[in-house]
């Protein structure tokens, strides 16, 4: 009887070890790689976090926060947040959710005091009732039917390009409709309640949703691909689309947090990364295109609350970017082994190597580089 004891503890320690994540990297061999490819491509500077298991295992920084004054990039170096901050928006209205204060299924217009064409910002929506379709899952999912942004459209005006609900197609104007909602139906300061509910619970003591001028003691600037420079924009409001200052060990404390889902009930945080809604598109930007991509179905490429899901032989995983013409940031997570790379660049050439860059850290995965990144 012993030996047959034995024998099935040593098969279920055998099938442990079968089904065990494969090692990391070490912090070293991270760090080189990650100055080799750098080099490769010419990024000015470049930030990178990696979480296992829920937990930071490796900060570093690397390069320059500002070349022309020959500044260092630091750990503790405020960058742009650019469009991780949708994340840290969706994780905010979780909360809420959570709290029976928000649905997730509900119009906007049961929210708001007033119907969404009267507030001056949405006038143009005054003869198109589609408006009342909009909810917040709607809106996280990037499914409005909105351009990203109304100042993309020949005539910036806002308008509804398919029902709300349809299909999916990335856009900031959805986020300030969903901020608005807070705002004015719940009465509620999102600055204040994203530093309360998110920069403060995972203690990112140098993030903030608005410019605070302590952040300019050590600052970066941005480069373009042309290696041009652009100094840092000192966001008067906070936006929810997209004015999250930040540093990478900050980051670092946030995607943690995110990926244990720390102060949201398990419900809500598998909401979170549930696929919701199929993505058809064959890139993320330009967002109008009807273009479809059939390794998309493949993966079960999907939206989910605030950032992006596919399928991988190994693990369930999502990833979200956030970019302007001087920032590239980054990040992708393994859900059940909770592990993720958290990437920050004030150069957006550095969305050159992340490709290659992730591959390393977390080896061959089913990450969809062709959608994200849009070859052109």
């Amino acid at each position: 009887m012993r030996s047959l004891v034995l024998a099935a503890a040593l098969a279920l320690a055998a099938c442990a070890s079968t089904n065990a994540a494969p090692p990391l990297p070490s912090a070293a061999a991270i760090d080189a790689e990650a100055q080799r490819l750098m080099a490769s491509q010419d990024v000015k500077g470049m930030a990178i976090a990696v979480i296992d298991n829920g937990v930071i295992v490796h900060v570093a920084a690397f390069g320059q926060r500002n070349v022309e004054r020959n500044l260092p990039l630091q750990t503790d170096t405020i960058m742009y947040g650019a469009s991780l901050t949708k994340t840290a928006f969706a994780y905010m209205v979780l909360q809420f959710v959570d709290e029976g204060r928000l649905d997730l299924d509900r119009s906007i217009a049961e929210y708001l005091p007033r119907p969404l064409p009267e507030y001056e910002d949405y006038a143009d929506l005054a003869s198109d009732e589609r408006w009342r379709q909009l909810t917040p899952r709607i809106i996280l999912n990037h499914a409005t039917g909105f351009a990203n942004f109304r100042w993309l459209e020949e005539d910036e005006k806002l308008r509804f390009h398919w029902a709300p609900g349809e299909r999916y197609g990335y856009s900031g104007e959805g986020f300030y409709i969903l901020q608005l909602v807070l705002e004015e139906g719940l009465g509620l300061d999102v600055r204040a309640e994203m530093q309360r509910r998110v920069f403060d619970r995972f203690g990112m003591t140098n993030t903030d949703m608005q410019w605070r001028p302590a952040f300019a003691a050590n600052l970066a600037d941005g480069y373009a691909l042309d290696g041009s420079f652009e100094p840092h924009d000192e966001r008067s409001r906070a936006s929810a689309a997209g004015s999250m200052d930040t540093t990478i060990a900050d980051q670092a404390r946030m995607w943690a947090g995110i990926v244990s889902g720390e102060g949201l009930s398990a419900a809500l945080r598998a909401e979170l990364t549930r696929p919701q809604l199929a993505i058809r598109s064959a890139h993320q930007f330009p967002t109008l295109l009807d273009w479809t991509d059939p390794r998309n179905t493949e993966i079960n490429l999907s939206a989910g609350v605030g950032l992006v899901t596919f399928s991988d032989a190994s693990d369930p995983m999502f990833f979200k970017g956030g970019h302007n013409d001087w920032t590239g940031n980054q990040i992708v997570c393994q859900q059940t082994r909770r592990r993720c790379v958290v990437l920050l660049a004030n150069s957006v050439r550095a969305e050159l190597i992340y490709p290659e860059l992730v591959r390393f850290v977390l080896g061959d995965t089913n990450m969809p580089w062709w959608w994200e990144y849009n070859p052109g």
